[in-house]
């Protein structure tokens, strides 16, 4: 049964918290935060005091990505805005084992986020120490892209490498995930599927999270 991380970002913000409480009350396992800085990213996205909104009102975990330059200067910020998983960037991080350490220190699980340009042997030295990998299957900036396929064959390298090292890193996806998408990740070996404009732009998002659950 695969992890789903409904993506905020491409929730109704006049509406944040009927938004939180639907996802409250589905089946999905945690909420996916975008967190960007407009730098690292071609966008800006909101920040911490968005982000303590929606955790004063979630009953799952946060699940928060920094897609931002210098994330180790924000990592206590997201402990305080209740953040229980924080995923870095490899691009972003010159002294990732560092990175890894300090977002470990705060008590949070830590997370290294892979461009679709980066190869997943860059993290062959880490991987030991990750609690989840997460695999950027379109450009990360902007919601709503069509998916990049050769995601499917690096997950499997990832699985592969995991598997290699005896680590329990999950696997998790983000970017133009759907019904069809979804179910050749999860074959290549994810264990988490962020979805974004799938859910929320959907008819009906609870169902639509059953339809990724089942997968």
């Amino acid at each position: 049964m695969s992890i789903i991380s409904p993506s905020v970002l491409a929730c109704d913000f006049a509406n944040i918290q009927s938004e939180v409480e639907m996802i409250n009350n589905s089946n999905a396992d945690w909420f996916h935060i975008d967190i960007m800085d407009g730098v690292f990213v071609p966008n800006i996205s909101f920040g911490f005091p968005v982000m303590k909104a929606i955790a004063k009102h979630a009953t799952k975990p946060l699940d928060v990505h920094l897609m931002i330059v210098n994330p180790d200067s924000y990592i206590e910020d997201c402990k305080n805005a209740g953040a229980e998983w924080v995923t870095v960037h490899y691009e972003a991080c010159p002294h990732l084992h560092r990175t890894i350490q300090l977002i470990k220190s705060h008590g949070m699980k830590a997370g290294v986020a892979l461009n679709p340009h980066t190869p997943v042997s860059v993290l062959e030295e880490v991987i030991s120490d990750l609690d989840l990998v997460l695999i950027m299957s379109v450009n990360p900036g902007f919601g709503g892209q069509s998916f990049i396929e050769g995601a499917i064959e690096k997950t499997a390298k990832l699985k592969a490498l995991i598997t290699a090292k005896g680590a329990s890193t999950l696997i998790e996806i983000d970017g133009g995930v759907n019904d069809k998408t979804g179910k050749q990740l999860l074959e290549a070996g994810a264990d988490a599927l962020v979805a974004g404009s799938y859910v929320f732009k959907s008819e009906n998002p609870t169902a639509t999270i059953d339809i990724l659950k089942a997968l």
